[in-house]
């Protein structure tokens, strides 16, 4: 019970920030502690130092002395060093732009740290064999563990970057990578060739060119440095090749996540190099990307699909063409009457159904809603987007509303349906316009609507549209009579639906 008490009472990212510091600390006293391996076990191949006699047990206690006492103050510095990071991390605070700079030099400091001990265990361990042997044996012994250093420094350093991840991952989401926080990947390939082939050539040449540092066979000295950089780049190469091919690859997968249509795509950045600044430009793509597809749906919604459609292929111009449209308007019957008894709220939840209604079967026989009037909408078959048969779809429609609206019982509708040649495209000002259809068509459908309110069957089409449509169309529609519309000087003939 106490334990699952005191695992609730702890921060979330308390095992994560754990898990990192336990192998910041395996790191640092396993690196030391095999560097220093290699590098006692080449000065014994070489017999360095040689000259110091009866004094080799103070030569090897003080060595071993030392790197106690680097492993102490590298196990205390780095604590210091993590310290400044685990508390904003701990805690899941959003940390200060000083704060998200030492988290992302991590690794450097790591290395610095271990760079700085072996440094000065050069100098020391040099100065002791000068004064325990030679010049030769303290050139020797400084030569040897500064090359060893260089080694354990550069290992920290990739190594610490894996180890780092988590924490660079937090540090990155406050501050996106600019290039400004770290090295590069150019960096990364220098230090990987050191690794792997610079400091075992370098320790080669120094066994084997005057002054011939060491007084024995360099035979197995060379084998050592052989089997070293072998190790080496097979571990340093495997480190680079992951920090470049993982994030690689994750990018590969969200760009084809992204080329199927997918907007809700996240590449996790846990890098501060060009890598990092790559996987944020995906990511601001894809926000990118998700805005214009909410844009364009907003778009779509307003003007409806196919003019969204339109103006995104033909541009935004105050432009458009004369073509043969069928228009429909819908109006409903004693909407002010409506609106006076009963409260703005239900009014509007009426409406909002009714046009559910409408543009549901305008679209669904290929027509375009193009604009709601306050409790009227006009409708339109054949623009933007042309269809064959363009009546029928018209007359299609205008029976499907009334069935719909009839069925649902709240609301009475009149509908007129008219056929012509009109003006459609884009209508206003180079800074506000919309798409639009102007012609006497348009205003003879509105005419009829009025006539069809007071018509049984709700519905008034003109002679031209029914004479338009197909056979099985006509014969659901019956004459109606001869109406002088207002505006017009020749009376339209007209149609209702059959019974």
């Amino acid at each position: 019970m106490r334990t699952g008490r005191l695992r609730q009472s702890l921060p979330p990212r308390f095992p994560l920030l754990l898990r990192t510091s336990l192998g910041f600390a395996a790191l640092g006293v396993g690196s030391s502690v095999c560097g220093s391996g290699v590098v006692f076990l080449l000065l014994l191949l070489q017999g360095i130092p040689h000259d110091v006699g009866e004094h080799g047990w103070t030569m090897l206690i003080c060595a071993a002395a030392y790197i106690l006492f680097s492993l102490l103050a590298g196990s205390l510095w780095t604590a210091l060093l993590q310290r400044r990071t685990a508390v904003w991390f701990l805690f899941d605070r959003e940390p200060s732009e000083d704060e998200v700079r030492r988290a992302l030099r991590i690794p450097i400091d790591l290395a610095l740290v271990s760079g700085t001990l072996w440094l000065a265990g050069s100098v020391v361990l040099g100065t002791l064999a000068w004064v325990l042997g030679s010049v030769w044996d303290a050139l020797g012994v400084g030569l040897v563990i500064l090359l060893g250093g260089l080694t354990t420094a550069g290992l920290t350093y990739l190594l610490a970057e894996r180890l780092a991840r988590p924490v660079m991952t937090v540090a990155l989401k406050a501050r996106p990578p600019d290039g400004t926080l770290s090295v590069t990947v150019l960096t990364r390939l220098v230090v990987t060739w050191a690794l792997a082939s610079g400091m075992p050539m370098l320790g080669v040449l120094l066994v084997v060119l005057p002054p011939n540092l060491g007084s024995r066979d360099p035979g197995p000295s060379l084998v050592l440095l052989s089997v070293l950089g072998l190790v080496l780049g097979a571990v340093t190469t495997a480190l680079l090749a992951r920090s470049v091919a993982a994030p690689l690859h994750q990018l590969k997968l969200a760009l084809d996540r992204v080329a199927r249509g997918r907007t809700d795509v996240r590449v996790p950045v846990d890098d501060s190099s060009e890598i990092g600044k790559l996987q944020a430009s995906v990511n601001d793509m894809v926000d990118g990307l998700r805005e214009q597809a909410r844009l364009r749906d907003l778009f779509g919604r307003h003007v409806g699909a196919d003019v969204a459609r339109h103006a995104l292929e033909y541009g935004a111009s105050l432009s458009g063409d004369v073509r043969e449209v069928t228009a429909l308007f819908v109006d409903v019957v004693d909407s002010t009457a409506m609106a006076y008894q009963s409260p703005p709220v239900e009014v509007v939840r009426k409406l909002n159904r009714f046009f559910a209604s409408v543009v549901d079967a305008v679209g669904t026989h290929g027509g375009l809603v193009n604009k709601f009037q306050g409790d009227a909408a006009l409708c339109v078959f054949g623009a933007p987007t042309r269809l064959a048969d363009p009546a029928t779809a018209a007359l299609q429609a205008a029976r499907a509303i009334r069935d719909s609206v009839r069925d649902a019982g709240e609301l009475d509708l009149g509908i007129g349906v008219a056929s012509g040649r009109v003006f459609a495209g884009q209508l206003g000002s180079s800074s506000r316009f919309e798409y639009t259809v102007i012609g006497d068509a348009v205003n003879e459908a509105a005419r009829l609507t009025d006539n069809a309110k007071k018509v049984r069957g709700r519905i008034l089409a003109s002679q031209t549209v029914v004479e338009a449509a197909t056979t099985t169309e006509r014969t659901r529609w019956r004459r109606h009579r001869r109406l002088q519309l207002r505006g017009r000087k020749q009376p339209t003939v007209t149609y209702t639906p059959t019974a």
